[in-house]
């Protein structure tokens, strides 16, 4: 029976828990740039006894930004700022992770502490791209252009040269961003995708984008290192994306080479009616896991060492991702270790080792 302190092992690398640092947004880079912040934010976690540490969401083109705070990785000046925070990271027995993405039609909204609406040309936006030019509404109410054949082979090579500089900036996990309504997310489902060519309509033409772009960067991450996709589970909404289409898009990766799903829900309809609650994500994770084999994150408002043990001994999930709990207290591995009985698995860091 596996537990939540128990060491993980994806391809050549091993996790030295099941606990993990979901990707947060920071909105704080300088034309993609992370800076000491992310540093200080980031390393903190490693401090902290995390197994994994996976980076924000990083843009993979300038238009794929959520906002104009958001990292990226679209050239390589970008390189230079992560190398020192992996190499931290690493030093601390974590292993330092990061989600690529593109927003699509969620991109070119101000950061969320200036209301997170979008932004037009007059306010320091840009023009979105969609599969379908369909807004995605309340105050994303932009209609973005849909894309051509010619621009979707772009964005994929785009994801290509974002996971080489990955690479060389020192991450040794990738995820890439199929979820939360973002552009993969929205090639998936039908309430956002409304095409007619070979990209949309049936099953296999809307996960015709996710699964040449997996193809693609698999080729060129190297096939020792972890290699995962972030989905939504679900829409929340009647006539949208679903768990069983989810499950099914699972068993296609795990034969493309996607070594676990980080199962999310939601993210694509501004109005759809989530039942939020403790661990109200975890039976997707579950179900992912028993019905296509291939591993899984939980994630979503896991709080508790007991709770978060509970996933991990039931075979529930094989790791846990926690965000904001994670921000409240950065030591909670090390927390939960000593709830569970477990501290000398997981000591603190030696200079703080007085206060433990």
């Amino acid at each position: 029976m596996p537990h939540l302190l128990d060491p993980f092992t994806i391809k050549s690398i091993t996790l030295r828990n099941r606990i993990g640092v979901a990707p947060m947004c920071q909105y704080s880079a300088i034309d993609g740039l992370m800076n000491d912040w992310h540093a200080v934010h980031l390393g903190s976690f490693a401090v902290g006894g995390a197994g994994l540490i996976i980076a924000e969401a990083t843009a993979v083109s300038p238009e794929g930004r959520i906002t104009p705070g958001c990292a990226g990785l679209w050239s390589d000046k970008h390189i230079e700022p992560l190398t020192p925070i992996t190499r931290f990271i690493k030093s601390q027995g974590a292993v330092p992770g990061i989600q690529l993405a593109h927003a699509g039609r969620k991109a070119s909204a101000a950061i969320p502490q200036q209301g997170g609406a979008h932004l037009n040309s007059s306010s320091g936006g840009w023009q979105t791209y969609a599969p379908s030019a369909l807004s995605f509404g309340g105050d994303l109410a932009l209609v973005p252009t849909e894309l051509t054949l010619t621009e979707i082979a772009h964005i994929q090579g785009d994801f290509v040269n974002a996971a080489k500089r990955a690479l060389l900036a020192g991450f040794t996990y990738v995820e890439l961003h199929a979820a939360h309504g973002y552009l993969s997310h929205q090639f998936l489902s039908p309430l956002s995708n409304t095409r007619t060519d070979q990209y949309g309509g049936s099953f296999e033409n809307r996960i015709r984008f996710l699964m040449e772009t997996v193809k693609a960067v698999r080729n060129v991450w190297p096939d020792h290192l972890p290699f995962t996709v972030r989905l939504s589970c679900t829409d929340w909404t009647e006539g949208g994306w679903s768990i069983d289409e989810c499950v099914n898009l699972a068993v296609q990766l795990k034969a493309a080479g996607v070594d676990l799903i980080d199962s999310s829900t939601g993210g694509n309809v501004h109005n759809a009616k989530i039942p939020v609650a403790p661990g109200f994500q975890i039976p997707f994770a579950e179900r992912i896991k028993k019905e296509s084999g291939i591993a899984t994150a939980a994630v979503g408002l896991i709080t508790e060492p007991a709770q978060a043990e509970e996933i991990i001994a039931n075979s529930r999930a094989d790791l846990v991702l926690l965000a904001r709990e994670m921000l409240r207290n950065p030591r909670w591995p090390q927390l939960a270790a000593r709830a569970l009985g477990r501290s000398k698995d997981l000591p603190p860091p030696i200079q703080y080792a007085r206060a433990f």
